[in-house]
């Protein structure tokens, strides 16, 4: 009798599980059907505005998600790729259905070197003749730099203008660490390697200020050339205006020249007819970016045989398979592998956008690397971030480009453990080791830092510097000393970094495709972009489940409290020797 009640019971858990799965595959259909519905409906009109918002996350490389469960929960962080937008743009610039641009971002989720590119884009756009205005009820001050490139900038009556120059904020746990007794053990090689200072120090060091302040003047200088040009104001008076936050009311901005204009959004829309030379009781049609792209209009379409390969390394740098959040060895060199072995890709470009990570991480892809340029030509694009890691990674390819706003260098190496030993002093946490060797207990979080461990730990990171900095002046055709001078983990703008012989030349994603074709000797190719994404069905549950516990904590413990949090859990997650930029900073 137990065995046939065991027996049903077995059978109805089967019956219930198959019907759980029709219903989520059902449901799976149903957001897939309905998803191809929405991109059928969207039409480009004709006397259409295209609408730029950017609400959404902007980068490098978004591929369509083939997580059908996230888009069922609503749990998908939603985002564009750069190079859907520049394409995009290209597009409408020959469209004759686009009268013109209007940019209406009030969050712009970018970083300053895609915000530039988006911006060099825009400027290309203006060369066809038709309009590109910019509206606000407030403008922050990254916005405002992007809508600086328009014709006219008109701001709500009753908003503002936030500018006021950069700033950056770093947050430091020294006392924190004296007061709970939970501490970081921190080897490090260069005095501007300052990811892990924050451990050692209650404020910033003389170094650490000197290379901030340089990077954020020269990421400065660069907007106030480019807003001085785009809005004929003097870049002394922009510095003013900052200086004394005379853009601080709609009419401040205006005697300053920063807007033209103040109006409300209906008298926006007039001003979008009289630009498109429409009657202002006529139809105007309206667009957003997202949808632009949803219709095909994010890609380049050509007949060309010859491919350029453009493969993105995104994120953080982590010994492992890699997805579109971290890079991985794994999936970055099966797309070198897959590009060097097609025959119809000539040449390949690298875009990087990383502050770093694992050293052994980057050596594997730097390697790797090596090997396909002996086959084709490599050149890296450099995005926000090609620190660090993300140097090394690059390090060694046939041509380096870099965004003016690009944040470099920081060629530096360190190692960081966590240490309870006082926290478990307190609490009368007694912890005993037993071993067969004098090292066989490597190192323990319950003990302090023995003097051995730490010779033996500076010895590797030495030995990864040395390596790093060996690798750079073979790459860069320098001598040690002349890398070693540079390097001590100190950070660097793409425009600094092209003075003292880092990078080879200044610009965009477009620029490194450009010059690969040249090196490739080709006139006419398609771009093909790597990695391919694929997610296995248990990892389609790994992106919901981490978005609603963010979720929960954020509506549990502040924004604030909650970015503390996953800055001291990003920092206990670092393995092994690391190759990272060399601060978390917020720049304002």
């Amino acid at each position: 009798m137990t065995f046939l009640r065991e027996l049903l019971a077995a059978i109805l858990g089967v019956l219930i599980s198959f019907m759980i799965m029709f219903f989520v595959f059902v449901a799976i259909g149903s957001v897939l059907s309905s998803s191809l519905m929405e991109d059928e409906k969207i039409v480009v009109k004709n006397n259409t505005v295209l609408v730029l918002k950017f609400e959404d996350l902007v980068k490098d490389y978004a591929p369509a998600s083939d997580d059908p469960l996230a888009q069922i929960l609503g749990l998908e962080e939603k985002r564009l790729g750069l190079d859907q937008i520049l394409n995009a743009i290209d597009n409408a610039k020959y469209d004759d259905n686009i009268l013109g641009i209007s940019i209406e971002s009030l969050i712009l989720r970018a970083g300053m070197a895609q915000v530039q590119e988006i911006r060099e884009k825009l400027y290309e756009f203006k060369e066809s003749g038709k309009f590109i205005t910019a509206y606000a009820d407030v403008y922050e001050q990254k916005n405002f730099y992007l809508s600086s490139v328009a014709d006219s900038v008109y701001v709500n009556p009753v908003g503002m203008i936030d500018f006021r120059g950069l700033a950056g904020e770093i947050l430091f746990f020294k006392d924190f660490q004296d007061k709970y007794g939970v501490k970081m053990e921190v080897i490090r090689h260069g005095k501007y390697k300052s990811a892990v200072e924050p451990f050692l120090a209650n404020e910033m060091s003389e170094a650490n200020r000197e290379q901030t302040e340089a990077f954020l003047q020269s990421i400065w200088t660069e907007m106030i050339d480019d807003m001085s040009e785009s809005r004929d104001i003097e870049k002394k008076q922009l510095n003013y205006i900052a200086d004394e936050l005379l853009a601080r009311s709609p009419k401040l901005a205006i005697e300053n020249k920063m807007v033209n204009r103040e109006m409300y959004k209906d008298e926006y829309v007039k001003v979008l007819k009289q630009l498109g030379g429409l009657a202002e009781d006529a139809q105007l049609n309206s667009v957003s970016i997202k949808n632009y792209i949803s219709t095909g209009k994010g890609r380049i379409f050509n007949n060309a045989s010859d491919r350029i390969a453009v493969i993105y390394a995104q994120g953080e740098i982590m010994y492992g398979k890699g997805d579109e959040n971290y890079i991985g060895p794994e999936l970055i060199i099966k797309s070198l592998k897959k590009a060097r072995k097609d025959k119809r890709v000539k040449a390949i470009v690298l875009r990087v956008n990383s502050p770093g990570g694992s050293a052994l991480a980057s050596d594997i892809i730097w390697r790797e690397i090596e090997i396909t340029k002996k086959d084709k030509p490599v050149i890296v694009s450099m995005g926000n971030l090609a620190a660090s890691g993300g140097y090394y990674i690059s390090c060694n390819a046939d041509k380096i480009i870099a965004d003016p706003m690009t944040i470099t260098g920081s060629i530096g190496v360190f190692g960081m453990i966590p240490n309870i030993s006082e926290f478990a002093d307190r609490i009368g946490i007694n912890a005993e080791q037993v071993g067969t060797n004098r090292r066989s207990l490597d190192y323990s979080l319950f003990e302090p830092m023995t003097e051995d461990f730490y010779n033996v730990t500076k010895e590797g990171i030495e030995r990864v510097y040395t390596t790093f900095v060996s690798k750079v002046a073979k790459g860069r055709n320098m001598t040690f000393e002349e890398v070693d001078r540079i390097a001590q983990g100190r950070v660097w703008t793409g425009e600094q970094a092209l003075n003292n012989g880092l990078v080879d030349e200044l610009g965009g994603l477009e620029d490194a495709i450009k010059s690969a074709a040249k090196m490739a000797d080709i006139q006419e190719y398609r771009i093909r972009s790597y990695p391919d994404y694929k997610k296995e069905f248990k990892d389609m549950f790994s992106g919901p489940m981490l978005k609603m516990k963010n979720d929960i904590l954020l509506s549990e413990i502040g924004q604030e409290n909650l970015k503390i949090y996953k800055q001291m859990k990003q920092f206990g997650e670092w393995k092994g020797i690391q190759t990272r930029l060399p601060f978390l900073i917020e720049i304002k």
